[in-house]
C-alpha cells in the first residue's frame, strides 16, 4: 500500500509560498526609512516590523531594524544580544557611534539590527534637556547611511520599531523617517487610538519632517470568522483606500510562538498562514517602492536634499 501523503490544496499552497520566499523582491528607487508606530500596545507592531524586515531581506534587499522600544522585543525576535551591550540608547545619548552598534542577524545575510537595552527606558527623561532632542535619531541615521554609501553597501530599507506611546522616542522615529507604517489590530479599541496617532503624525509632518507620509496600513490579528474583524477591516478600507495593503495578517499561533525561539515566523514556520501573509505584504511594499522609470530618486544626505 502506498503510504505517501496526498497533496492537498493547503499543502500545495504552503509549498508554493515557501518557494516564493526565495524569490528576489523589487529593489526600491531609493532608501526607504519606515517607522512602524501605534501608541496602543499589543497590536502586532513589533511582530510586523521584524517579519517585514525578515521577508524583505530574504528577498535580497539590505535591511536594518532599529529597536526603539525599551522592552527590546524586536531584538528578542531577531535573536540579537540586547541585555548588556551598547545599543540605540547610547547612540541617542551621544556616547556611542551608530556604526559601532550594528549587529548582524544570524541566518539572514542581508539583515542587520541595532538593539534596544534596558537603559533605553531612561531616554524619555534624558532627552528632555538635550539640544535638538527630536532629531537625535535622524542625525544618527544620516551618519550611518553616509558610512554605508562610502563602502558601497547601502541599505534598501530601514525599519524603526517604536514603543507603545507617543513620547520623545516615537517623535524621534517619526522625525527620522520618510514613511509611517501603522499596524491596526482588527478590534474596536484599535480604531479609537488611531486618531491620536494621526494627530501626532500631522504635527511632526508640519513642524519637524515635511517629507514624512503615511504610506502603509496593515491589518493584524484578523479573524475572518468574527463580524467585528470584518467591520474594522471595512472601516479602514473605506477611510484609507490607498494606504491599506488589503492582505490581513491572520491571528495565528505560529506568529506568537516564533519570538520565544528567537526567530521571526518567516524562519520558524515559513509555510504557515502568518508567514505567507507577511511575505505577500512585504512583496506589495517592495512593489510600491520600485522605480517607475530610469529617472529614479536618490537621497544625498551629504547635501541634505533629494536629487
Amino acid at each position: 500500500m502506498d503510504d505517501s501523503r496526498e497533496t492537498t490544496p493547503l499543502t500545495h499552497k504552503k509549498v508554493i509560498g515557501t518557494r516564493r520566499l526565495k524569490e528576489a523582491m523589487a529593489k526600491p528607487a531609493h532608501l526607504r526609512i519606515c517607522t512602524v508606530a501605534n501608541q496602543k500596545g499589543g497590536v502586532g507592531k513589533t511582530t510586523t516590523t521584524v517579519n517585514l524586515a525578515a521577508a524583505l531581506s530574504m528577498g535580497g534587499l539590505r535591511t536594518l531594524v532599529i529597536d526603539l522600544d525599551p522592552q527590546g522585543n524586536a531584538s528578542t525576535a531577531l535573536g540579537v544580544e540586547h541585555q548588556e551591550n551598547e545599543g540605540i540608547y547610547e547612540v541617542l545619548m551621544g556616547t556611542a557611534a551608530i556604526t559601532s552598534v550594528v549587529q548582524k542577524v544570524a541566518g539572514f545575510p542581508h539583515l542587520d539590527c541595532i538593539s534596544s537595552n534596558t537603559a533605553l527606558a531612561q531616554a524619555e527623561i534624558n532627552l528632555v534637556s538635550m539640544v535638538a532632542r527630536e532629531l537625535r535619531l535622524k542625525e544618527a541615521i544620516q551618519e550611518l547611511v553616509i558610512s554605508r554609501q562610502g563602502v558601497g553597501i547601502a541599505y534598501d530599507y530601514i525599519f524603526i520599531d517604536c514603543p507603545p506611546s507617543l513620547g520623545l522616542l516615537t517623535v524621534n522615529a517619526l522625525a527620522a523617517a520618510q514613511e509611517l507604517i501603522i499596524p491596526i489590530q482588527c478590534e474596536y479599541y484599535a480604531l479609537e487610538g488611531l486618531t491620536q496617532l494621526l494627530e501626532t503624525y500631522s504635527i511632526v509632518k508640519k513642524r519637524l519632517n515635511s517629507d514624512l507620509k503615511l504610506s502603509t496600513i496593515i491589518l493584524t490579528m484578523f479573524d475572518g470568522r468574527t463580524r467585528l474583524a470584518n467591520d474594522v477591516a471595512a472601516s479602514v478600507r473605506s477611510h484609507f483606500p490607498n494606504e491599506l495593503i488589503d492582505i490581513p495578517i491572520p491571528r495565528a499561533v505560529r506568529i506568537s510562538e516564533a519570538p520565544s525561539y528567537g526567530q521571526t515566523v518567516m524562519t520558524y514556520d515559513p509555510g504557515s498562514p502568518g508567514a505567507l501573509a507577511y511575505m505577500q505584504v512585504s512583496r506589495e511594499i517592495a512593489e510600491r517602492g520600485k522605480p517607475f522609470n530610469s529617472n529614479v530618486v536618490n537621497i544625498n544626505y551629504k547635501k541634505g536634499e533629494i536629487a
